[in-house]
């Protein structure tokens, strides 16, 4: 770890001001990046702490949606009671994710900006890896590729977003909220994560001197009847291999507005936008229909040598997820 400076700010403009200088580096929870700096990841000369700035760890939820604010810790929005009753697949997915000590910890905005990684990433002995040293090549490409991705992936990366509750809010329609000293700017979540590309050395949209200021997802019926899948090899702390996210009108047992999402598959939340066009109409009763409208999506996955098996799991577990949020699991 190279040496750096601590600057603490109070309010919106200080961490704006600081954040715009050259090396600097935001530094809420710090659960992800005290690992990226031990590991030798990241390198700043400034570290912006924005903890004492005041009205960004808000969680409120009106007629018209819900906002949560960047600093808001994971297991305080996934105890809010209106998270739990009208936005439930929000409060599963962070339930479902690390630990209870990081959640504790960990912010909302944070969450977000989790890196996109796979074993190679954080290799202790530095080996080929494009988003460790752009243009080094991917080792997993011919390498371990078992948890890569199956969707969205290029030659200059395969690896998965870890988190969960990215996923909840792509299948919820959420949209991020950017702020920089030049205003604010809204970005739907479905487009904040960027897939890899060698134009792009950075994972999501946001640009230099710019934050995340809050997280919006718009309150509908839909959200209300959500829920979120993990399958995962342990039963905690660790990244999923495939999970789902779902939320659709339950209209006397036929399935109205479906939206799916998934993770553990690709560089970002994934949206399954065939399968959703496909389960409009169809009845949550009709168990061969609900794969046959779901294997849609997954005519478009592209294999690797090792994660063939996230297909058929992937398929298994978008169904499970229509059926716990249709009641009938």
């Amino acid at each position: 770890m190279g040496p750096f400076a601590i600057a603490r700010s109070s309010s919106l403009d200080d961490a704006l001001e600081a954040t715009a200088q050259p090396g600097a580096m935001l530094i809420a929870g710090g659960t992800e990046v005290l690992n990226w700096l031990k590991e030798g990841i990241v390198a700043p000369s400034l570290l912006v702490d924005i903890n004492a700035v005041p009205g960004l760890a808000d969680v409120q939820a009106d007629a018209s949606g819900l906002r949560i604010g960047a600093l808001a810790r994971m297991s305080d929005v996934a105890a809010h009671e209106l998270v739990q009753r009208d936005y439930p697949a929000i409060s599963q997915a962070l339930l479902k994710s690390a630990s209870p000590q990081i959640r504790n910890m960990a912010s909302m905005g944070g969450n977000l900006l989790q890196r996109t990684r796979c074993a190679y990433f954080r290799a202790d002995t530095p080996l080929p890896c494009n988003k460790r040293v752009g243009g080094t090549g991917c080792s997993a490409r011919l390498g371990e590729d078992r948890a890569a991705a199956i969707f969205g992936w290029t030659d200059h990366c395969i690896a998965t977003h870890p988190s969960d509750v990215a996923v909840a809010f792509a299948a919820l329609d959420a949209s991020v909220e950017l702020l920089s000293a030049q205003g604010v700017r809204t970005v739907a979540l479905d487009g904040f994560h960027l897939v890899p590309d060698r134009a792009h050395a950075s994972e999501t949209v946001l640009q230099p001197g710019e934050m995340i200021r809050a997280i919006h997802v718009p309150a509908s019926a839909a959200a209300r009847n959500s829920c979120y899948l993990k399958v995962r090899e342990r039963a905690s702390y660790e990244f999923a291999l495939v999970s789902v996210a779902t939320a659709f009108e339950n209209d006397a047992g036929t399935i109205r507005g479906a939206r799916l999402a998934m993770g553990g598959v690709a560089h970002k939340p994934w949206r399954l936008r065939a399968a959703e066009a496909a389960l409009e109409g169809t009845s949550i009763a009709d168990d061969a229909a609900l794969r046959r409208a779901i294997e849609q999506s997954f005519a478009e996955a592209r294999l690797g040598r090792h994660n063939r098996f996230k297909v058929e799991l992937g398929i298994r577990a978008a169904v499970r997820a229509v059926l716990i949020a249709g009641g009938r699991a």
